[in-house]
Order: structure tokens, then sequence, then C-alpha cells
């Protein structure tokens, strides 16, 4: 038995259509709302912040949607990513569990992120924009469309999270170095940030600030627009090529998932390896089990309510239905910076509200001591975030170790930690601590949804 196994695909097999669960939701999606009005937004609505094409792939319910080439021809600098079978670390584990991970952190930006980056960068250059404002959480995607950036002409204004500016100064650097401007959140630059500043001075910053921010930057410039590296359906749509490789990949290998892992913080990662096998499963065609992992300090699909809610802290985005924990919710300063958001992406809350997701949730001590059994294993440190699925990917093999019962598990490892070599230092320390959500803020912030009728 070899050690490792690793399958790889052929440039031609880079996939040449995105795939849209929309077309296949048993139920459509609730309406995304126009916060003024609570009736349904209209393309229009979103073309202050969002490129046309963007706008039309966000609403569609086509099935399959193309792929251009120019976006094609940049993707092959490292698709197809490779799909492993972790033998080291089913041997270390003693499972008759068969353990598959799909690595996307060969990418430039050592994550999964400019799946998404390099499209939306195409799109908006297509359409003359030059410049781009966004958010980013861990860092990851700031510099997927640093990246992206750099590629296409386009100047990047990137606000990054408080606490995670703080914690992970080399992703700053990375974004700087291809053109970016990276500003910590919340700053003084927007009227959003400086409202923050007033009433918390001290505030570590989370995604839905730092959303606030950029869209309100976006929002003021014609030739300015925002972009998003999570939750909304064009994004996780760009995200499906890593499912649709995998499928190809386990086709080699003879092999087909009995559970599909990811770690969620807005959903991309997850969309992106679980979504085409999903599309079966809604046709009733595999009984696939598919898990969603999330911190215990930010349980937003285990403890969020699914309603209405704005994606961002200053209340400038659309209405969407979603499991959140509140738009002013603000988790606490743990490592995974990418999965401290509010709110769930919709079509990730919409398939779990109808039974097809199972959520969990897992504190940090124990996500990282999983990233460094992985690692010790198969030789790669995941990222914070990427801790989440491996935790859980461990869990269920070592249930089957306890049951007898060989069961084929997939999981996104959707980016290195390479970036993140503090949080392990501290970890090893001892300086790491499991962070504890207040229920209390969430109930408040819940408190505080907006009232649609």
């Amino acid at each position: 038995m070899n050690d490792s196994v690793k399958y790889l695909l052929d440039e031609q097999d880079i996939p040449k259509y995105w795939y849209n669960i929309n077309a296949d939701l048993p139920e459509p999606l609730p309406p995304v709302l126009h916060p003024g009005t609570n009736k349904p937004i209209t393309p229009d609505d979103l073309a202050i912040i969002f490129p046309r094409t963007v706008i039309e792939q966000e609403m569609s319910t086509d099935r399959e949607i193309e792929i251009p080439e120019p976006v094609r021809n940049v993707l092959r600098q490292w698709r197809p990513s490779p799909l492993f079978r972790a033998r080291r670390l089913e041997k270390a584990l003693a499972t008759p569990a068969r353990i598959y991970y799909k690595y996307e952190g060969v990418s430039p930006a050592g994550s999964h992120k400019p799946n998404t980056a390099i499209a939306q960068a195409f799109y908006n250059k297509q359409e003359g924009v030059k410049r781009i404002t966004t958010e980013t959480g861990a860092g990851q995607w700031g510099s997927s469309l640093a990246l992206a950036g750099a590629m296409f002409g386009l100047e990047i204004e990137v606000y990054m999270v408080k606490v995670s500016f703080e914690q992970k100064p080399y992703r700053r650097a990375f974004m700087e170095s291809f053109g970016a401007t990276c500003i910590a959140s919340p700053s003084d630059t927007t009227k959003s940030g400086r409202a923050v500043l007033r009433e918390r001075p001290d505030s570590t910053g989370s995604l839905g600030i730092a959303i606030g921010e950029a869209v309100e930057m976006a929002a003021k410039r014609d030739d300015t627009k925002y972009a998003l590296g999570s939750v909304l359906n064009h994004v996780l749509l760009h995200q499906t090529v890593i499912g649709l490789e995998a499928q190809k990949q386990l086709d080699m290998a003879g092999d087909f998932p009995d559970m599909v892992i990811g770690c969620t913080g807005g959903g991309s990662n997850f969309a992106g390896i679980a979504f085409p096998f999903l599309r079966d499963r809604l046709r009733g065609e595999n009984d696939v089990e598919f898990i969603a992992v999330e911190p215990s300090a930010c349980p937003t699909l285990t403890k969020g309510k699914f309603a209405y809610d704005f994606g961002d802290t200053a209340h400038l985005t659309p209405l969407v239905k979603m499991y959140t924990l509140g738009s002013g919710f603000v988790p606490p300063g743990f490592h995974a910076g990418g999965l401290r958001y509010h709110g769930m992406a919709p079509q990730i809350s919409h398939l779990t509200d109808l039974g097809f997701i199972d959520p969990r949730s897992y504190n940090q001590l124990e996500c990282f001591a999983a990233g460094l059994q992985f690692a010790k294993a198969e030789g790669i440190i995941p990222a914070p975030e990427a801790n989440h699925a491996v935790k859980a990917a461990i869990h269920e093999a070592e249930k089957c170790r306890e049951s007898g019962q060989s069961k084929t598990i997939l999981f996104n490892l959707c980016g290195h930690g390479h970036f993140d070599m503090q949080a392990y230092t501290d970890y090893l320390a001892g300086k790491l601590e499991d962070l504890i959500c207040d229920e209390g803020e969430v109930a408040m912030a819940l408190a505080g949804l907006p009232s649609v009728a």
C-alpha cells in the first residue's frame, strides 16, 4: 500500500461551466429584499455596487453558467488542484475509513478564494471598473483579490478585520506586495467605521463592520464596485470548480463519498466542495451526508436564527434570509478569522433549514490539535479555518474505528497555514484558549433583527 496517493487531472479537465444549485433546489430561495421597502430587490438596485454580469449570476436559475476563457486561462496556473487519499492519516487513526481531501492551498494565495476573485476581477474589468473595495477576515480573500487586481489592472482597497490585521501581518504584506491597500477595520476612513469607534474605541472588528465600510466606499464613486469573497450566490457558484474536479478524481480512485465536509464562515469553500455532490442528492440519486463545520465561538448555523437580516453592521446591504447571530454581533477574537461572520450563505442556510446539511461546531483548541495531528501525518499545515473540517473528518474516522464500519470521507482542505504560524506558536506555548460565544450578546443582536412583513 502506498503511503500517499495523489489524483491529478490535466488542464483540459478544468470545468468549462460552473454549477448553479438554484436550478435544483426543491424550494426556491426566499427573495432578497430592499432594506427601505422590504420589496424584492431588482438588478438596478444592485448595480451601484456590482457589475451587471455578476448581478445576472446572482439571480440566475440556469443550471450551468459558462466560465469565460480568460478566467480559465488564469485558473490554469494552479487548477485542477490535487485530490489526496490520506493513507498516513488513516493509518495513524487505525480507522477503516477512507479519507480524501481536496487541497486548495496550491493556489498562489494559498486558499480557495482565487477561484472567485479571478472571476469577479474579470467581470469588473470587462465593465470598465477601475477600483474594487472589499473586506477580509483572516486575509485569504483580501490576498486573493489583491492578486486578481494585479492580474487585471484594478486598484484594490481591502478593509481587514482589526483583530486579524494585528494577528496576521504577513497577510497584509502579501496584499500590499500586489499593490492593494489594506486598512484595519473599524477605521476612521468611513462614516460607518467612525460610528463604531465612537461607541467602542477598542473594537476588535468583525466581518459585518468591514463589509459596511467597503460597501460605503464603493457606493461613493462611479468608477468603483464592491466584491464579496463568500456568502452570495455568485461567489458560491464560482467555487463549484472544486467539487466538479473532485467528482472526476474520485472516479479515478473508483470511490464515492459517504460524507462531504467543509468548514463554514460565509460558506464558499463548503459550497464549492459540496454543491456538485448535493445536486445528485437533491435528485434522490445518492444519500451522501453533508457536514458544515463552524467554530463554537461563532455558531451561526448551530445557534443562530433563520431570519431576514443585514449582511453588514452599518445596514447598507440588502436583506437576505439566512442563519444569523444578528448583524450587530461581534465574535470573540479567535484565530480562524475567516469564520467570524454573523451570517451564513442564503443557499447553505436554505438547504440546512430543509434538512440537507448537518451543521456542527467545535472549539478552537480541539481544532488546532486536529490540525497538527493531520500535519504530522500528511505533511501539510492547515489554515486555522480548515482545521475545523480536519477535526470533523478525524471525528468521523474515529467513529468508523469504533463501529468497525468503513466509510468514504471527503473534505475540503481549503488553505494552508503558512501565514498563521503565530497562531500555532501560541497554541504550542499554551497561550490559546477556547473562547466562548456570549449568548447574551447573541440574544441582544437577534433582538435587533429587522422587521419583515
